[in-house]
């Protein structure tokens, strides 16, 4: 039973945490991108959305859940179904982080809302983050994670969207454990779906570990870097349609707009699905 009213009660929670644009973590985050960049320095501009491994929570060991989250009920409200993912966002870069800066995220939770849908109940959550560093406010994001019911026993997969075709530019991604442990290790995610095994598939019923959403819209952006490297990403938001499993190789896909402003991304599963879907807007 979800209690929505008692939910609403976490709507203006707020949370902030710092940190320092750390040449180390730029660094590592560019290796496990499997980018030949070189050592960043004080000054450098932080690539979007790369402040996803910036001012992490960081929860005590004895007040983790038996997903690998905080337990819930501290900032995020206690819903009460077992699978979390995250579901989308739509974020502006107002002017770039820089390396060596220390940063400030300040974030609210805007709204709780529920659906029932062909798998159950499903509740929705959005919160807007805010990152400001020294010259003031770098990055907006309304993040948005969805909780949902295990799957009932027999019911029919739900429906999968074909990926576009006509992509100008695609590469293969090999989801593997190093590549999943490495992307949890630099945005300190603890969720178990990422790494243990037993857990995602005996527990949550998956067939294979998720690969973070997250980490695929990082590729996607990091896509459009190696194809336009001169260009300045002014804001983008993203749709998750289908979890990527470690399974199977995956693909990143992308083609420019004919406007020249704009760039639509996606990335496909090895069955050709349509796995997460982009819209980024160029400045």
């Amino acid at each position: 039973m979800i209690d929505l009213d008692h939910l609403r009660e976490w709507v203006g929670h707020t949370e902030s945490a710092e940190d320092i644009v750390a040449p180390s973590k730029v660094a590592a985050l560019a290796a496990t991108l499997d980018r030949d960049d070189a050592w960043p320095i004080s000054g450098d501009p932080l690539p979007p959305p790369w402040h996803w491994t910036l001012c992490l929570p960081a929860a005590r060991q004895s007040v983790i859940g038996p997903d690998g989250h905080p337990a819930r009920g501290g900032f995020l409200p206690p819903v009460p179904l077992p699978r979390r993912l995250w579901a989308g966002g739509r974020l502006s870069f107002p002017q770039a982080l820089r390396v060596g800066e220390r940063v400030e995220r300040r974030s609210r939770v805007m709204s709780v809302e529920h659906k029932s849908g062909r798998s159950g109940d499903l509740v929705f959550v959005m919160v807007r983050h805010e990152f400001h560093g020294p010259a003031g406010l770098c990055v907006t994001e309304e993040h948005d994670i969805v909780y949902r019911d295990l799957p009932v026993a027999d019911a029919a997969p739900p429906a999968c969207q074909p990926a576009p075709a006509g992509a100008a530019w695609e590469r293969e991604i090999v989801p593997d454990d190093v590549l999943l442990f490495r992307y949890s290790a630099l945005s300190f995610n603890g969720h178990r779906i990422h790494y243990d095994r037993r857990y995602v598939t005996e527990v949550e019923g998956y067939p294979g570990l998720i690969v973070h959403g997250p980490l695929i819209a990082t590729l996607l952006v990091d896509l459009l870097r190696r194809n336009l490297p001169g260009a300045t990403i002014a804001a983008f938001a993203f749709r998750a349609l289908k979890p990527v499993f470690d399974i199977a190789p995956f693909f990143v896909c992308g083609r420019p707009e004919a406007d020249g402003r704009a760039v639509r991304l996606w990335a496909r599963d090895s069955e050709n699905h349509l796995a997460m879907d982009m819209q980024v807007t160029l400045a």
